[in-house]
C-alpha cells in the first residue's frame, strides 16, 4: 500500500486556512489603522477609507477563520490524527507560545520600571533630577480596594479551572468540571467588567503622561488575554456539554488552564508593581 500511515506524524492536508488568516488580518489591522487615524488614501489616492468598516469586516473575517480552522483541529482529535508524538508537538508549540507571551509582557514592565526608578524630567530628558513618580498630578488608584478585589476575583476564577480540570483527569466528574468552568467563566466576565469600570473612573488619561500610557498599555493588554483565555473557557465548556474531552484526551482543556493561570500570574505581577510598588 503506497499511501499507508506508518509513521506517529500527522501530515496536514491543503488547506485555505492560512490564506484566509493572512488576508482577513491584515485587513483587520490596516481598518484599524485607517479607523484611528480619521481618513487614509490608499491606491494611488483612488480609494479614501474611513471609519470602523474595514476593521470590522477584517475582525469577522479572523472570528470566521478561527472557528473553522478550529473546527478542523478538533475534529483532526476525535478521528485519531492527534497520535501521542503529535500532541507532544503540540504541547511544546503551546508552551513557546506563551513563553512569547511572557516576553510580551516583559516589555511593558521594563518600561514601567524604567521610568518608575529614571523619571523623565518635563523636558524629555532622562533620567530627570530628583525626578518624582508618578508624575506630579498624577492621582493613582487605591490598590487595596477594587484592584485587591480583582485579583481575588481573578484567582478565585483560577481555582475554579484548577477544579475543573482535576475533576476531568482524577475523577472524571463532567459535572464538576462543568460547574468549575461555568464559575471561573462567569468570574472572569466580572473582572472584565470590574476593570472597564476602573478604566471610566481613572482622574488620568492614556495621552499625555508617560505613567498613563505605560498603566492602560499594560493593565489593557492583560485585559485582553482576559477576554481571550475566557473565551477559551467557554469553548471548553460547549466541548464538555457535547461529550468531548476525556481524563486521557483533553488537551484543548489543558491548553485553556496553562493559559489562564498565565493570565493569574502575570495580574498577580502587575497589581504588586503598578498598583502597590508603583502606584
Amino acid at each position: 500500500m503506497a499511501h499507508a500511515k506508518n509513521h506517529d506524524y500527522h501530515i496536514l492536508n491543503p488547506s485555505i486556512w492560512p490564506l484566509l488568516g493572512a488576508v482577513f488580518g491584515f485587513a483587520m489591522l490596516f481598518g484599524a489603522v485607517a479607523w484611528m487615524s480619521g481618513e487614509m488614501t490608499i491606491l494611488f489616492e483612488a480609494i479614501t477609507l474611513s471609519g470602523p468598516w474595514l476593521f470590522l469586516i477584517g475582525f469577522v473575517g479572523v472570528l470566521y477563520v478561527m472557528f473553522g480552522w478550529w473546527s478542523e483541529t478538533v475534529v483532526e482529535n476525535k478521528v485519531g490524527d492527534h497520535t501521542p508524538v503529535v500532541l507532544i508537538g503540540l504541547r511544546y508549540g503551546f508552551i513557546l507560545f506563551i513563553m512569547s507571551e511572557v516576553m510580551f509582557f516583559f516589555a511593558w514592565f521594563w518600561s514601567f520600571f524604567k521610568h518608575a526608578m529614571y523619571p523623565m524630567d518635563p523636558d524629555g530628558n532622562s533620567p530627570a533630577v530628583d525626578g518624582v513618580w508618578p508624575p506630579a498630578g498624577i492621582e493613582t488608584f487605591d490598590p487595596w480596594h477594587l484592584p485587591l478585589i480583582n485579583t481575588l476575583i481573578l484567582l478565585c476564577s483560577g481555582a475554579a479551572a484548577t477544579w475543573a480540570h482535576h475533576a476531568l483527569v482524577h475523577e472524571d466528574n463532567r459535572k464538576d468540571v462543568k460547574n468549575g468552568l461555568i464559575i471561573a467563566i462567569l468570574l472572569g466576565m466580572i473582572f472584565t467588567v470590574f476593570q472597564a469600570y476602573e478604566y471610566s473612573h481613572a482622574a488620568f488619561g492614556f495621552s499625555g503622561n508617560i505613567y498613563g500610557a505605560n498603566f492602560f498599555m499594560a493593565t489593557g493588554f492583560h485585559g485582553f488575554h482576559v477576554v481571550v483565555g475566557t473565551i477559551f473557557l467557554f469553548i471548553c465548556l460547549m466541548r464538555i456539554l457535547r461529550g468531548h474531552f476525556t481524563a486521557d484526551n483533553h488537551l484543548g482543556f489543558e491548553a485553556a488552564a496553562w493559559y489562564w493561570h498565565f493570565v493569574d500570574v502575570v495580574w498577580l505581577f502587575l497589581f504588586c508593581a503598578v498598583y502597590i510598588w508603583g502606584g
